[in-house]
């Protein structure tokens, strides 16, 4: 298998960490797991940590505070360039992504695509345990912003993704601007912008059982402007 890397940014996760990583190592045993901390409160960090070093393919990222969703994925897969890996993985840490349909994205890339997203919205996708206020901000961000970028991507807010390190050299790290929610969006306009094959395979997503949600009215509002502000930027070439 190409050199792969998984990154899971944490915060206050404790009680979900070490399942995730259990899975994850039992699913793709030669993968390598970046966690990025952003100094939980509640010792995320320190189980991190705990399992790293246990497990040789388990390195853990420790941040200075609650820097965000964007920069935390950014870090990690700078590093992980840097450090030669082939293929990036996007996963959350709270169970919601699930590990048996890695093997659809490994075979979407093994396929010759770029950008790999697990959709909720394509046929045989959909999402269990939320409420109509969480399907309409998920369902109804895909739409907005498949309407005003052009773009043909069913699941634009999917964080469950995976990355060739062309592409990820090909989108520009070093521009992307968002850090919440809107980094999934921007990163899969920048891919289609370049030309990059973009592959959606169906998930089934299912809500957290432990913890919080990370989405806020602050997250959900820097979305809803960031997407006038690719689109803006693509119409004077700044892209």
């Amino acid at each position: 298998m190409p050199r792969t890397l998984v990154v899971t940014p944490t915060y206050n996760e404790k009680d979900n960490l070490a399942r995730f990583v259990e899975a994850l190592r039992a699913a793709m045993p030669d993968a390598d797991l970046a966690i990025v901390d952003d100094a939980s409160p509640d010792g995320t960090g320190a189980i991190a940590d705990e399992l790293a070093a246990n497990d040789n393919h388990v390195k853990v990222i420790h941040r200075s505070g609650k820097l965000g969703l964007g920069t935390a994925y950014v870090e990690a897969f700078r590093r992980g360039l840097d450090e030669g890996y082939e293929r990036f993985f996007e996963m959350d840490a709270d169970l919601s992504h699930d590990v048996s349909f890695l093997p659809d994205f490994v075979r979407a890339l093994d396929d010759g695509y770029d950008v790999v997203i697990g959709s909720r919205n394509v046929p045989g996708g959909g999402v269990e345990g939320w409420g109509p206020g969480r399907h309409f901000i998920s369902k109804g961000g895909s739409l907005y912003s498949r309407a005003i970028l052009g773009l043909p991507v069913k699941d634009l807010t999917s964080g469950f993704k995976a990355f060739t390190s062309n592409a990820l050299r090909t989108i520009g790290l070093e521009t992307v601007r968002s850090n919440g929610y809107s980094f999934q969006i921007e990163t899969t306009f920048r891919a289609a912008r370049r030309g990059l094959r973009i592959k959606e395979v169906p998930i089934r997503f299912v809500d957290r059982k432990v913890g919080r949600s990370k989405m806020s009215y602050r997250i959900f509002v820097e979305a809803i402007g960031m997407v006038w502000k690719l689109r803006f930027d693509s119409m004077r070439g700044r892209l």
